[in-house]
């Protein structure tokens, strides 16, 4: 596998806002294939703007074009009956990771989800971020929203675009593997895991035309539960540690670690301004409660907290010094809780480039003006009820992590 996580030169980054311009992006690339299409997404909602999704995929497969897609089983239990038809009849091979089965998630090994979203096109082009395949304007448990969700993708042309195939690629294998081996075939199992370590071809991308954005120093950051099971808490508190001037974290899910905890309290009491732009509307009990009781310390070493309460905040995005010598920005599925840090596949891009941190700083800088609300030192002395709930909530998930034998 060619994976590296150093950061190296030659990258074509651009930043995607929101479900409406990745959708687009994603299409457009789709329609484009020629070769493969290999996706992941934990949510692939058939409702909305995301059909169109589904539509390139099927016209892709009906060209010719081998496709691939990945779901989560407790983000996508299924696919609706009609677009498994049509998925059969056009040639689109599909799985479900981690399917849940009888006792769903009273299991703590099922708690292992699959929360990437990437995609690849003809070893050429490549998507990671925070956004599933979900119409911005729609919620499965909220339903219709007055705003769209707040989230953020890139798109990816350079080397990084091979780690990312191989990526889902041995991932694709291992459950075809998996599949095979239930269904007691053992030669295709065998030949599907040996297979697992054979890239897919990727080529370099083409010349750049003139008055192309500079080339970006990019890396894949992956978390899984072999082989890299830190690697993306430890490159924040790398970055973090090594700010001198400004961190701005936006985040869905928050509860850091006691280590990611002090970074930010480090970085505070040392001068560095630092900012987190965090869930201010309330989605899911545990992911909104367990996250409160951590403010208190992060407020008192000076770090502002803004909660985002235009719509759902669904980014997974940070920056550092974007105006300095060694800027830094990551975009990514990772929340920076437990379930994305200690159980989920995840991948986050890094991008150390000036241009492209200064273009994402500047649109947090615009929703914590304009769209989000400060919480004050005075959050401490909220209604005995709100601060009960959160220290239930915060302690349900220190059980749920005992279960899994993590400390956190």
């Amino acid at each position: 596998m060619r994976h590296n996580p150093a950061l190296r030169d030659g990258h074509q980054i651009r930043l995607i806002e929101g479900g409406q311009d990745y959708f687009e992006a994603l299409v457009a690339a789709l329609n484009q294939a020629r070769s493969h299409v290999l996706l992941e997404t934990y949510i692939f909602d058939l409702h909305g703007a995301a059909v169109r999704v589904a539509e390139a995929l099927e016209r892709a497969a009906l060209r010719g074009v081998r496709v691939w897609l990945v779901v989560d089983g407790v983000g996508t239990p299924q696919l609706p009956e009609v677009w498994r038809v049509r998925f059969a009849l056009a040639g689109v091979d599909w799985r479900i990771y981690a399917p849940l089965g009888a006792l769903g998630l009273l299991i703590p090994s099922r708690w292992r989800r699959l929360h990437r979203k990437l995609c690849v096109v003809d070893g050429q082009t490549a998507f990671c971020g925070g956004i599933n395949i979900l119409d911005d304007w729609y919620d499965p448990h909220h339903g219709s929203l007055a705003r769209p969700r707040l989230d953020f993708a890139v798109s990816a042309q350079g080397e990084l675009v091979g780690h990312i195939q191989d990526s889902m690629s041995q991932l694709w294998w291992r459950l075809q593997g998996a599949k095979n081996a239930r269904e007691r075939k053992i030669p295709q199992a065998l030949h599907s895991f040996i297979t697992a370590g054979l890239p897919l071809p990727w080529k370099p991308p083409l010349p750049l035309p003139d008055g192309s954005p500079p080339p970006s120093r990019a890396a894949l950051l992956l978390r899984d539960n072999v082989l890299h099971r830190t690697q993306i808490e430890r490159a924040y508190r790398k970055a973090i540690g090594l700010a001198r001037h400004e961190v701005v974290i936006a985040n869905a899910y928050f509860l850091p670690g006691r280590r990611l905890r002090q970074a930010l309290v480090h970085a505070a009491r040392r001068g560095v301004r630092v900012r987190l732009l965090l869930q201010g509307r309330y989605e899911y009990f545990m992911q909104y409660h367990a996250a409160r009781p951590v403010y208190g310390t992060l407020l008192a070493a000076g770090v502002e907290i803004y909660e985002y309460d235009a719509s759902f905040l669904h980014a997974k995005v940070a920056v550092v010094d974007p105006d300095n010598e060694r800027p830094w920005a990551t975009v990514g599925s990772s929340n920076l809780d437990p379930l994305s840090l200690l159980l989920a596949r995840e991948a986050n891009v890094v991008v150390a480039d000036r241009q492209f941190a200064q273009q994402l700083h500047r649109r947090l800088i615009q929703v914590i003006a304009s769209q989000s609300t400060p919480v004050l030192a005075a959050f401490g002395q909220r209604l005995w009820h709100q601060r009960l709930r959160d220290r239930l909530a915060f302690g349900l998930m220190r059980m749920a992590l005992f279960l899994t034998g993590h400390r956190y």
